[in-house]
């Protein structure tokens, strides 16, 4: 008897064990409808009701206690019914019943009675496989619907015997409703070929055959295809292309290639033979059948399809080709390497680079104009400041040389002033040459002494010459009439060509002298400069160009980078003319034609009146180099004047305040107040000064002293200043006060 209960005891535990490995939802129950066993999976799948499962709970119960808790969807609301409803039908074989519940879940429910007059209830989630059931009807659903509404022909055939699975409306337009892919072909051995090389590689694209359309006629076309699986079955999705539509398009293209404006070209790629050209190209490049034709260096284009090759694409590629006429022209190439027909193709299009290079080139020109322009002007920043730093103690040279030359009465101390003031002024000079070459402003049209402009150029170049071996000879008559000029432009030009001159001489090594000459020729109205040297020349091939802005055969470097061109521009401003004379091949001649000035003389080149120091004159002097103010200070008081100087704009405010005064002579560039600042006062505190004052002023380059001199209208001298030019200066500010005496 023992034996026999443990033997039920282990069946028993063997069934549990059973019944628990299932993947399955799994419940017993008795003939009384009472729950007799369960496994886990069915409590996790009773999660709402897991509490009440255990042995012995009745079946009704389970049904009413699962329908007032809501589990199941269709059970709300009408709780009594569904559950009368399933009681009502008893318990009979159920296979594969859906049950979902309110929790988003569904379940396969299965119910199979037992011999005994039980029944066995068995649950499987089936939650995932309908999510991708209903995902994968969805997607066959969009997919249909995006092709339906697509103008693409697609069809979708079984591979033995072609019957169409599915067709786009556009597929059943090109084909008509046929039931069989097969169909489609003009040819079954064409198809059989097909699908023997779809097999083989699971897809194939561009697949050139013939086709029938709905009206059975044949039409050229493309097929793509490719191998999927559909339902458990393989199929085949084919893309079709009508070729007939894409001839007519490539008919068109070809019309609107040959309309658009362009130089475009189809050729051969290994052959060079020309497939397709538009019009511009024959323009270019003549009516030819080869490409190579096109090509100035035939090895420029092996390497151009190399690289071609390569890259498959090439952008404004250039290179040297010969145009219809024979002639060699620069070119931009952009292109593409195609396969056309089975063969390389490049298709291309060609640029005439002549105007381009020419504007390039011309820009290139003005890029070098306005650096050469930015070096002139650098240039000047540099002489402006030497000019200033030299200016101070130069006029303390030239001011006690000229007052000692004017004092001394003993011969052999004269002969030696003589030379510190020679060569003070010549210092002067210098430093005002500077000034002229540095300064960038319009020319001041005056009456002129040509020898005068042409003694200080030669004076200049002397100067800066790096050669003793040149001499510079002057033959300038004293009785020319004056010119009308700018005279320190005019000092420039010359000074350049004495330079150009010069540097061609060194250089060369052949010739040693410059002439300077002027000639009148009155029946035109000129003076006629020229200036000639005995070097080598101007070649013949670069006469024509030479007055071309900054066209030089100089090394980099060499030169004053003024240039010829500015000599002409300058020139010509002046209503004169420059010219190159090379008649007689001997070395090289510019002649420079200027017009002369008005016979009448200006009051501004009237002698200036003599002071009048019958009255006591009372001057102010402010100038912050202490040397420079004592000496104009001296030559004031040795004309009688009775002279205040101050070393600072400041101070001379303050006796502006305390003292009147008959002249007012300032500096402009000053530490703390300066000429600017002396001048607003002037305007705002001392108006009567004004027509009283003027500037002594070694800076007239700097944009803050050109405005204020513009602003005031004051008269100014520039430094290093002599004797003569103060007395005279002093003498007009007089003069002025008696045609306009102050109320």
């Amino acid at each position: 008897m023992a034996n026999d209960l443990e033997e039920i005891e282990r069946a028993q535990n063997l069934l549990r064990d059973a019944i628990e490995s299932l993947k399955e939802g799994f419940a017993l129950y008795d003939e009384n409808r009472c729950l007799v066993m369960y496994n886990q999976q069915y409590a996790e799948m009773n999660k709402g009701i897991s509490h009440l499962l255990k042995p012995g709970l009745d079946w009704e119960i389970l049904m009413r206690e699962t329908a007032r808790r809501g589990i199941y969807s269709d059970a709300i609301g009408n709780e009594e019914k569904w559950v009368s409803d399933r009681l009502a039908g008893g318990i009979e074989f159920i296979q594969d019943f859906e049950l979902k519940e309110t929790d988003g879940r569904t379940y396969l429910v299965s119910v199979h009675p037992t011999q005994l007059g039980g029944f066995v209830v068995t649950r499987e989630d089936i939650t995932a496989k309908k999510q991708i059931e209903v995902e994968e009807r969805d997607g066959d659903l969009l997919i249909r619907r995006v092709l339906d509404a697509s103008s693409a022909i697609v069809t979708m055939a079984r591979i033995g015997d072609g019957q169409i699975l599915y067709r786009t409306p556009a597929a059943l337009r090109l084909f008509g409703p046929v039931k069989s892919a097969k169909e489609h072909y003009v040819s079954p051995e064409e198809r059989a070929d097909f699908v023997t090389q779809l097999l083989a590689d699971g897809r194939v694209d561009d697949f050139k055959l013939d086709l029938l359309n709905a009206d059975r006629d044949i039409f050229p076309a493309t097929i793509s295809s490719q191998l999927i699986d559909y339902k458990g079955e393989e199929v085949i999705v084919t893309s079709i292309i009508d070729l007939t539509v894409q001839k007519e398009a490539d008919a068109l293209v070809r019309q609107v290639l040959e309309a658009y404006p362009a130089a475009i070209n189809m050729t051969n790629a290994e052959t060079g033979e020309v497939l397709f050209a538009t019009p511009e190209i024959e323009e270019l490049f003549g009516p030819s059948e080869d490409s190579k034709s096109y090509y100035a260096n035939p090895a420029d284009r092996h390497r151009y399809l190399e690289d071609l090759r390569e890259a498959r694409w090439l952008k404004d590629r250039r290179m040297e080709f010969i145009d219809a006429n024979g002639n060699k022209f620069w070119g931009a190439d952009s292109s593409r390497l195609i396969t056309f027909n089975g063969e390389e193709v490049i298709v291309s299009n060609t640029r005439d680079l002549t105007d381009e290079l020419a504007l390039s080139e011309e820009l290139s020109k003005q890029r070098e104009l306005l650096f050469q322009n930015e070096k002139m002007s650098a240039l000047g920043e540099l002489l402006a400041g030497v000019a200033h730093e030299l200016n101070n103690p130069l006029s303390v040279v030239v001011g006690h040389s000229l007052m000692l030359k004017e004092e001394t009465k003993d011969p052999d101390m004269m002969v030696r002033i003589d030379k510190i003031s020679t060569a003070a002024e010549r210092c002067a000079k210098i430093v005002k040459t500077f000034l002229a070459m540095a300064r960038q402003q319009p020319s001041k049209i005056e009456q002129v002494d040509i020898a005068g402009v042409v003694e200080t150029a030669a004076d200049v170049a002397g100067y800066g010459s790096q050669s003793g071996d040149i001499s510079i000879t002057q033959n300038v008559p004293a009785d020319l009439p004056l010119i009308a000029a700018d005279a320190d432009q005019i000092t420039q030009v010359i000074i350049n060509l004495i330079i150009n001159a010069e540097q061609a001489l060194t250089s060369s090594g052949c010739g040693n002298f410059i002439e300077l000459s002027a000639t009148s020729k009155p029946d035109a109205g000129m003076v006629e400069v020229t200036v000639h040297d005995n070097g080598p020349g101007i070649p013949a091939a670069i006469r024509a160009r030479i007055f071309e802005p900054f066209f030089t055969t100089k090394e980099v470097g060499d030169g004053t980078g003024i240039g010829l061109s500015f000599c002409h521009r300058i020139i010509l401003s002046h209503g004169g003319q420059i010219r190159l004379d090379q008649t007689d091949n001997s070395g090289t001649c510019f002649r420079i034609m200027l017009p002369t000035a008005l016979s009448q003389k200006s009051q501004e080149d009237a002698p200036a009146k003599p002071i009048n120091t019958s009255v006591n004159l009372k001057a102010l002097v402010v100038d912050d180099e202490v040397e420079v103010g004592e000496l104009n200070a001296e030559i004031l008081r040795k004309e009688g004047f009775e002279v205040d100087f101050v070393t600072s704009g400041e101070e001379a405010i303050n006796r502006l305040r305390s003292a009147n005064y008959d002249i007012f002579l300032s500096d402009m560039n000053m530490p703390g107040v300066d000429g600017r600042q002396i001048y607003d006062a002037l305007v705002t505190h001392f108006p009567k000064m004004l027509n009283r004052t003027a500037y002594i002023t070694g800076d007239t380059m700097g944009q803050s002293s050109l405005g204020l001199l513009r602003e005031s209208g004051l008269p100014y001298l520039e430094k290093p200043v002599s004797p003569t030019e103060l007395r005279e200066l002093v003498g007009k500010l007089l003069a002025d006060q008696k045609e306009r005496p102050d109320g």
